[in-house]
Protein backbone atom coordinates (compact mmCIF):
# COMPACT_ATOMS: atom_id res chain seq x y z
CA UNK A 1 0.00 0.00 0.00
CA UNK A 2 2.92 2.77 0.75
CA UNK A 3 6.44 1.91 -0.55
CA UNK A 4 7.67 3.25 2.91
CA UNK A 5 7.49 6.17 5.46
CA UNK A 6 8.24 8.82 3.25
CA UNK A 7 5.59 7.51 0.54
CA UNK A 8 3.16 7.64 3.39
CA UNK A 9 4.04 11.10 4.52
CA UNK A 10 3.29 12.90 0.57
CA UNK A 11 0.29 10.95 0.29
CA UNK A 12 -1.19 11.91 4.11
CA UNK A 13 0.26 15.58 3.38
CA UNK A 14 -1.69 15.90 0.30
CA UNK A 15 -5.16 14.70 2.47
CA UNK A 16 -4.30 17.32 5.10
CA UNK A 17 -3.59 19.93 2.16
CA UNK A 18 -6.90 18.94 0.84
CA UNK A 19 -9.00 19.67 3.75
CA UNK A 20 -7.59 23.18 4.39
CA UNK A 21 -4.34 22.57 7.00
CA UNK A 22 -1.47 24.03 5.38
CA UNK A 23 -0.51 27.72 5.56
CA UNK A 24 2.13 27.31 8.38
CA UNK A 25 -0.31 28.05 11.23
CA UNK A 26 -0.30 23.97 11.98
CA UNK A 27 2.39 22.30 14.02
CA UNK A 28 3.07 18.90 13.69
CA UNK A 29 3.98 16.43 16.76
CA UNK A 30 5.32 13.28 15.68
CA UNK A 31 5.67 10.23 17.30
CA UNK A 32 9.30 8.87 17.21
CA UNK A 33 10.80 6.66 15.66
CA UNK A 34 8.93 6.02 12.64
CA UNK A 35 6.19 8.96 13.26
CA UNK A 36 9.11 11.57 12.51
CA UNK A 37 9.77 10.31 8.95
CA UNK A 38 6.00 10.65 8.23
CA UNK A 39 5.91 14.04 10.00
CA UNK A 40 8.88 15.69 8.25
CA UNK A 41 7.17 15.34 4.89
CA UNK A 42 3.84 16.50 6.61
CA UNK A 43 5.24 19.01 7.80
CA UNK A 44 7.82 20.04 5.01
CA UNK A 45 4.39 20.34 2.74
CA UNK A 46 2.42 21.81 4.67
CA UNK A 47 5.18 24.34 5.76
CA UNK A 48 4.60 23.77 9.30
CA UNK A 49 6.91 23.48 12.45
CA UNK A 50 7.91 19.80 13.39
CA UNK A 51 8.46 18.75 16.95
CA UNK A 52 8.88 15.34 18.61
CA UNK A 53 6.03 14.26 21.12
CA UNK A 54 7.24 10.97 23.06
CA UNK A 55 5.22 8.71 24.75
CA UNK A 56 6.23 5.29 25.02
CA UNK A 57 3.80 1.65 25.21
CA UNK A 58 3.41 -0.39 28.33
CA UNK A 59 4.64 -3.74 27.74
CA UNK A 60 2.39 -7.20 28.87
CA UNK A 61 4.04 -9.48 30.89
CA UNK A 62 6.02 -11.74 28.56
CA UNK A 63 5.14 -10.06 25.36
CA UNK A 64 6.31 -6.22 25.37
CA UNK A 65 4.97 -6.16 22.00
CA UNK A 66 0.99 -6.05 23.27
CA UNK A 67 0.52 -3.12 24.89
CA UNK A 68 -1.78 -2.69 28.15
CA UNK A 69 -1.30 1.12 27.81
CA UNK A 70 1.08 4.12 27.20
CA UNK A 71 2.84 6.73 28.87
CA UNK A 72 3.53 10.45 27.25
CA UNK A 73 6.37 12.79 28.36
CA UNK A 74 4.58 14.53 30.68
CA UNK A 75 2.95 11.46 32.24
CA UNK A 76 -0.04 11.67 30.84
CA UNK A 77 -1.32 8.01 30.76
CA UNK A 78 -3.70 5.56 29.32
CA UNK A 79 -4.83 1.97 30.57
CA UNK A 80 -6.58 -0.67 28.47
CA UNK A 81 -8.55 -1.79 31.97
CA UNK A 82 -9.80 -4.42 29.63
CA UNK A 83 -6.77 -5.86 28.30
CA UNK A 84 -4.97 -5.59 31.86
CA UNK A 85 -7.99 -7.28 34.12
CA UNK A 86 -7.88 -10.23 31.02
CA UNK A 87 -4.52 -10.75 31.64
CA UNK A 88 -4.33 -10.55 35.44
CA UNK A 89 -1.87 -7.78 35.41
CA UNK A 90 -0.37 -6.66 38.81
CA UNK A 91 -0.16 -3.50 40.07
CA UNK A 92 3.07 -3.68 41.00
CA UNK A 93 3.91 -5.44 37.30
CA UNK A 94 2.80 -1.38 36.11
CA UNK A 95 4.45 0.75 38.20
CA UNK A 96 7.42 -1.30 37.24
CA UNK A 97 6.44 -0.86 33.67
CA UNK A 98 5.63 2.96 33.88
CA UNK A 99 8.54 3.80 35.66
CA UNK A 100 10.97 1.73 33.09
CA UNK A 101 9.29 3.58 30.40
CA UNK A 102 9.62 6.60 32.27
CA UNK A 103 13.48 6.41 31.52
CA UNK A 104 13.61 5.58 28.66
CA UNK A 105 11.34 8.62 27.66
CA UNK A 106 13.38 11.19 29.46
CA UNK A 107 16.50 9.33 27.19
CA UNK A 108 14.56 10.04 24.35
CA UNK A 109 13.51 13.50 25.01
CA UNK A 110 16.96 15.05 26.02
CA UNK A 111 18.59 13.14 22.87
CA UNK A 112 15.78 14.64 20.56
CA UNK A 113 14.65 18.33 22.28
CA UNK A 114 17.58 18.46 24.74
CA UNK A 115 15.98 21.16 27.63
CA UNK A 116 13.97 22.77 25.35
CA UNK A 117 10.35 22.19 26.10
CA UNK A 118 7.52 21.68 23.35
CA UNK A 119 6.61 24.57 21.85
CA UNK A 120 3.40 26.91 23.09
CA UNK A 121 0.13 25.00 21.50
CA UNK A 122 -2.56 27.63 23.00
CA UNK A 123 -4.93 28.57 20.27
CA UNK A 124 -2.71 26.84 17.80
CA UNK A 125 -3.71 23.71 15.50
CA UNK A 126 -1.92 20.59 16.85
CA UNK A 127 -1.53 17.84 14.44
CA UNK A 128 -0.64 13.80 16.01
CA UNK A 129 1.26 12.22 13.49
CA UNK A 130 2.40 8.49 13.48
CA UNK A 131 3.36 5.72 10.59
CA UNK A 132 0.40 3.77 11.71
CA UNK A 133 -1.87 2.85 14.66
CA UNK A 134 -2.31 -0.68 15.67
CA UNK A 135 -3.90 -0.97 19.09
CA UNK A 136 -3.46 2.91 19.61
CA UNK A 137 -1.89 3.02 22.94
CA UNK A 138 0.80 5.53 22.58
CA UNK A 139 -1.62 7.88 20.48
CA UNK A 140 -4.23 8.14 23.55
CA UNK A 141 -1.64 9.13 25.52
CA UNK A 142 -0.32 11.66 23.85
CA UNK A 143 -3.60 13.11 22.67
CA UNK A 144 -3.65 12.88 27.02
CA UNK A 145 -0.97 15.52 26.69
CA UNK A 146 -1.60 17.69 24.07
CA UNK A 147 -5.43 18.20 25.32
CA UNK A 148 -3.81 19.56 28.46
CA UNK A 149 -1.82 22.33 26.33
CA UNK A 150 -4.91 23.93 24.84
CA UNK A 151 -4.34 23.80 21.08
CA UNK A 152 -7.64 25.31 18.93
CA UNK A 153 -7.79 22.08 17.19
CA UNK A 154 -6.45 18.58 17.96
CA UNK A 155 -6.03 16.52 14.25
CA UNK A 156 -4.79 12.67 14.27
CA UNK A 157 -3.16 11.71 10.69
CA UNK A 158 -1.62 8.43 10.07
CA UNK A 159 -1.48 6.59 6.69
CA UNK A 160 -2.96 3.38 8.13
CA UNK A 161 -5.17 2.18 11.20
CA UNK A 162 -7.37 -0.57 12.23
CA UNK A 163 -11.14 0.63 11.88
CA UNK A 164 -11.92 0.29 15.65
CA UNK A 165 -9.16 1.78 16.75
CA UNK A 166 -9.90 5.09 14.80
CA UNK A 167 -13.50 4.90 15.67
CA UNK A 168 -12.31 4.82 19.42
CA UNK A 169 -9.49 7.89 18.18
CA UNK A 170 -12.86 10.16 16.41
CA UNK A 171 -14.41 10.26 19.87
CA UNK A 172 -11.10 12.25 21.40
CA UNK A 173 -9.96 14.64 18.99
CA UNK A 174 -11.54 16.94 16.47
CA UNK A 175 -10.95 15.66 13.18
CA UNK A 176 -8.58 12.13 11.73
CA UNK A 177 -6.81 11.85 8.50
CA UNK A 178 -6.61 8.43 8.24
CA UNK A 179 -5.82 7.14 4.48
CA UNK A 180 -6.77 3.38 5.04
CA UNK A 181 -8.60 0.78 7.58
CA UNK A 182 -7.81 -2.45 5.83
CA UNK A 183 -9.16 -5.85 7.20
CA UNK A 184 -7.87 -7.80 8.30
CA UNK A 185 -5.61 -5.81 10.42
CA UNK A 186 -2.58 -7.59 11.90
CA UNK A 187 0.58 -5.29 12.04
CA UNK A 188 1.59 -1.66 10.60
CA UNK A 189 4.28 -3.08 8.69
CA UNK A 190 2.25 -5.54 6.70
CA UNK A 191 0.94 -2.25 5.16
CA UNK A 192 4.75 -1.13 3.61
CA UNK A 193 6.98 -2.26 1.16
CA UNK A 194 9.69 -0.95 3.11
CA UNK A 195 9.59 -0.96 6.88
CA UNK A 196 12.41 -0.86 8.46
CA UNK A 197 13.59 0.30 11.71
CA UNK A 198 13.95 4.24 12.00
CA UNK A 199 16.94 5.02 14.03
CA UNK A 200 18.02 7.70 16.42
CA UNK A 201 20.23 9.34 13.86
CA UNK A 202 17.24 9.42 11.27
CA UNK A 203 15.11 11.52 13.62
CA UNK A 204 17.68 13.98 15.00
CA UNK A 205 18.54 14.61 11.19
CA UNK A 206 15.33 15.43 10.14
CA UNK A 207 14.32 17.77 13.57
CA UNK A 208 17.24 19.39 12.34
CA UNK A 209 16.59 19.72 9.13
CA UNK A 210 13.11 20.81 9.45
CA UNK A 211 14.46 23.49 12.22
CA UNK A 212 16.74 24.87 9.57
CA UNK A 213 14.07 25.22 6.93
CA UNK A 214 11.67 26.86 9.30
CA UNK A 215 14.31 29.54 10.32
Amino acid sequence: MFRDRVDAGRRLAEELARRGYSGGGAIVLALPRGGVVVGYEVAKALGAELEVLVSRKLGSPGNPELGVGAIAEDGSLYLNQDLINKLGVSSDYLSKEIENQLSELRRRVKLYRGDKPIPSLEGRIAILVDDGLATGATIFASIEMVKKMKPSKLVVAVPVAPEETIVEVEKLVDDVVCLATPFPFFAIGQFYEDFSQTSDEEVLALLNAARRWRS
